[in-house]
């Protein structure tokens, strides 16, 4: 296994296991032409791997997410990063818990152990590097002194690209469940929630507001990957980007409440999302976060335009 011991700088919360990071996820779609061509044009580096692809951001070397070929579009697992002395220990803990570990999916090799959460979806922990940073990401209001022009032409726009994956959000049919299970075994903590309709967890040795949140449905399911970009006009070129290629349906300009990222999602051609977001509020090595519990009114989003009707529904339920 990858060596994750005594890095200068790494950030660890002395004597409490849990997983570092979201180190990566994967899907199945009908067709990988139609995924290698919508995220390319979100801004990612996509990259042939055997019979599948891989989603890297531009300047990493890191794989964010790996996508197959099926049927139809379902998430097939979620893999968490954990420092190499945390791995045994974590692994003894989920078995003492009545975990049961099973074999890695077919074609996969793997170092680390799986098993399949509360509510049937297929979970890797494994020795990574720490992806979730260290730090708040950067962040910047863009602009210029009277008599300069602050904006540039269109014409000269290059392509947005995100710098790494930021959180996923999955469903789940009891998100008090979820809570409990991904704290007791993994060792996340909760952030925020709504009641029993939508949570929002951390990494407990530094990470953003979420590096995964699950909201309530009747199966699990991929609703969004999201992508860190580093301004809001990031945020409105990419929604432009895509809008200019055929991908205009989503939802944005907002800010949420819960993370007060911005963000703008755009629907993928499985009727999930893809989110740019930027300026998510973080959560410090030694910081004990008081997770509260909203209204709905006040879990969603500050401003935007209107919710969508058909946001929270869970297209990977069998029709």
């Amino acid at each position: 296994m990858t060596a994750i011991v005594g890095k200068i700088g790494v950030n660890k919360r002395p004597g409490d296991l849990g997983a570092h990071s979201m180190d990566t996820f994967n899907m199945a779609v009908p067709d990988l032409k139609v995924a290698e061509e919508f995220y390319t044009t979100f801004g990612l580096d996509v990259r042939e791997e055997g019979n599948g692809l891989g989603l890297y951001t531009f300047g990493s070397e890191h794989r964010w997410a790996s996508i197959g070929e099926g049927a139809r579009k379902k998430l097939n697992f979620l893999s968490f990063g954990v420092f190499e002395e945390d791995f045994e220990p974590m692994k003894r803990r989920a078995e003492k818990q009545g975990v049961k570990l099973m074999d890695p999916p077919p074609g996969y090799d793997s170092n680390g152990i799986w098993f399949q959460d509360h509510n049937g979806v297929t979970i890797e922990i494994k020795v990574a590097e720490k992806t979730s940073p260290d730090e708040k990401s950067d962040f910047t209001m863009e602009s210029v002194p009277g008599g300069e022009m602050g904006s540039m032409r269109r014409s000269q726009v290059e392509q947005v690209r995100p710098h790494r994956l930021a959180h996923v959000l999955i469903f789940t049919a009891d998100v008090t469940k979820a809570i409990e299970f991904y704290s007791r075994v993994l060792g996340l903590r909760l952030s925020d929630r709504s009641g029993d309709g939508i949570c929002f967890m951390h990494g407990i040795h530094g990470s953003d507001h979420h590096l995964i949140a699950f909201a309530k449905s009747t199966a699990p399911g991929l609703h969004h990957c999201s992508w860190d970009v580093p301004t809001i006009n990031d945020i409105g070129k990419g929604a432009m980007q895509m809008a200019d290629k055929g991908y205009s349906k989503g939802w944005g300009l907002g800010r949420h409440v819960l993370g007060s990222n911005y963000f703008h999602y755009v629907t993928d051609p499985w009727g999930s999302y893809s989110e740019y977001s930027s300026d998510i509020d973080y959560i410090p090595v030694d910081c004990d976060w008081e997770a509260g519990d909203y209204p709905p009114e006040d879990s969603i989003y500050l401003w935007g335009p209107d919710l969508p009707s058909d946001f929270i529904l869970n297209k990977e339920i069998e029709p």
